[in-house]
């Protein structure tokens, strides 16, 4: 079996799936525009060939690397980036080699506009919020008033709360509209809710082979747009309103062969033409591991390893090892660089004790998310996450 992995490099713990590849004894080939050089030791490894480009997104020089390894190596059976930021050019390529054991050009549309992705929810029984493409001032002012203020503004094609934006008041979509953006935005009413999401790896069936939850509070767009602590858990097991909407949801896309991160709002209140407290709503899907360090808080917290079980999919179509380890809360507190807080990184490490994971920093491409600190932690029970979350971030006076 000849596997392409896009961009093997990014993030670094994705030399993880290429490692787990090889070691189930799938070729695996390369592309990025990383030099060799900076390729993890055991990335290289991994890779029997690594073909760098100039440029990822330039899509002639991407099509003549493949066109180089079909050549070497014969078809290529998987092209894959597990990253959102490449999903199209995964497509394209699968396309144009007429690789099947993915998405092609032709289908990428349901999975990445977020207008379109509403249909399937619905299809699935799941509700999720009215929305409406961001044309001009007036149709924007008629959705507002429809739907009530705040509403939120956001890409129809984008990566998580990136240039999401609320709006509160007739003033501020006003203000909205003196610079509207260039790319096609989505109107959409708010949602009061906790993100919730369905996280796993399921097979060429559509089969669930692993899942997990995880719970983020506070709100992802507030964490971008306002530096408020960025946090967030996974859940010791799945909640059961959770796994059956994820499951109807997984069915209504038709996803097979690959990782998958639903998101879902549990409501926080009442919500008319939603649903009550507790509900779950839909927000978006994402066709690929959750983003940062989550394949490894769901390691840590569900004594698995998601790396093994991806390649175990890949390459056989099925578990082929067992995972009966405890369960625990594995939390994550991105800390932000201009804060001063009473604790350093190694001091809250060293509270942590034998709770501690991984502390180390987050890439730059993804600190305005995520944070530039990285503490992982793992506990039994919610009060010492909350504790965790309190030490995480209390500032200095």
């Amino acid at each position: 079996m000849n596997f392409v992995f896009i961009s093997p490099n990014f993030p670094e713990a994705y030399r993880w799936f290429c490692i787990r590849l090889r070691e189930n004894g799938v070729n695996v080939l390369g592309v990025g525009d990383a030099s060799y050089d900076e390729l993890h030791p055991d990335l290289k490894r991994a890779l029997s060939e690594y073909y760098r480009v100039d440029s990822l997104e330039d899509y002639d020089q991407v099509l003549r690397a493949l066109g180089y390894f079909t050549g070497q190596y014969g078809k290529i059976d998987w092209v894959e980036s597990n990253n959102e930021y490449w999903l199209e050019l995964d497509a394209a390529l699968r396309t144009d080699f007429n690789i099947t054991t993915g998405l092609k050009s032709d289908e990428i549309e349901r999975i990445k506009s977020k207008q379109a992705m509403k249909a399937y929810y619905h299809k699935a029984g799941v509700p999720c919020a009215r929305c409406a493409p961001v044309t001009d001032r007036e149709a924007g002012l008629a959705f507002a008033h429809e739907v009530g203020y705040p509403i939120i503004v956001k890409p129809d094609n984008g990566v998580g709360a990136i240039a999401t934006w609320k709006l509160k008041s007739d003033e501020d979509l006003e203000a909205f509209f003196q610079d509207p953006p260039p790319v096609p935005y989505l109107m959409e009413e708010f949602v009061p809710g906790v993100v919730t999401t369905y996280d796993g790896v399921c097979n060429s069936k559509g089969e669930v082979l692993f899942a997990a939850s995880h719970i983020t509070r506070n709100s992802i767009m507030d964490m971008v747009n306002e530096g408020v602590p960025t946090y967030y858990y996974v859940d010791k097991e799945v909640p059961a309103d959770v796994e059956k909407a994820g499951r109807a949801v997984l069915a209504s896309f038709g996803v097979f062969s690959r990782f998958f991160h639903l998101e879902f709002f549990r409501l926080t209140e009442n919500k008319p033409g939603l649903g009550v407290k507790g509900d779950i709503v839909g927000l978006e899907v994402n066709m690929r591991p959750a983003g940062g360090y989550t394949p490894d808080m769901l390691n840590f917290g569900q004594s698995v390893d998601v790396y093994q079980i991806w390649a175990d999919m890949v390459a056989f179509d099925e578990l082929r090892h067992s995972y009966e380890g405890p369960h625990s809360y594995c939390v994550y507190a991105g800390r932000r660089d201009e804060n001063h807080y009473v604790r350093t990184l190694p001091q809250l490490q060293l509270e942590c004790g034998t709770h501690a994971r991984l502390f180390t920093r987050m890439p730059d491409a993804l600190a305005g998310t995520m944070g530039n600190q990285v503490a992982i932690a793992c506990f039994d029970t919610l009060e010492e996450v909350d504790s965790f979350v309190r030490d995480a971030f209390e500032l200095a006076e």
